[in-house]
């Protein structure tokens, strides 16, 4: 029997075994959470430069450009054209919580379309399972309030200490 799939990272029945998927955020989140940790970690009082955040971090300079449009717009960073310019933190790391970097790249925490958009589903009001989608969203949403960027480069520097 073969369940039906939604999209990419649905399980399929075949032959009486499941295939597995992971789910996955989008390189713009994992990407960008990554170059505001740069950042915070090689800015110190000064600018960083996207050539340099592209070449620590693996990234595309084209594709990061992008990503820090959205940050800059989401009033996370700050961007200084010119001779000696560069990018910096908008606030101290301690103040940027990951949820609102995550909200500046991808929108609403949701893990499917009815739990932002109740008319996206014509069974929204009255389906269980967008409960249960809820309840994920939501606790992805309070493990990304809980935590800030300062945390985040913490647990860098420890993970680097070998702690």
């Amino acid at each position: 029997m073969e369940l039906p799939a939604d999209g990419p990272g649905d399980g399929r029945v075949a032959a009486g075994r499941v295939e597995r998927y992971t789910m996955k955020f989008s390189t713009r989140a994992r990407y960008g959470m990554r170059a505001m940790l740069d950042i915070e970690l090689y800015g110190g009082d000064g600018l960083v430069l996207l050539r340099e955040i592209a070449e620590r971090q693996e990234i595309s300079k084209r594709y990061l450009e992008h990503m820090m449009t959205m940050l800059r717009n989401g009033g996370l960073v700050v961007a200084e054209r010119g001779a000696g310019g560069g990018y910096r933190l908008a606030r101290p790391a301690e103040q940027i919580r990951l949820d609102e970097i995550f909200e500046a790249l991808e929108g609403d925490i949701a893990t499917v379309e009815c739990v932002r958009d109740g008319s996206a589903c014509g069974r929204a009001e009255d389906c269980v399972t967008r409960v249960l989608w809820t309840d994920v969203s939501d606790a992805i949403r309070s493990v990304l309030e809980q935590r800030t960027l300062a945390d985040l480069a913490e647990s860098c520097r420890s993970m680097e200490k070998g702690g």
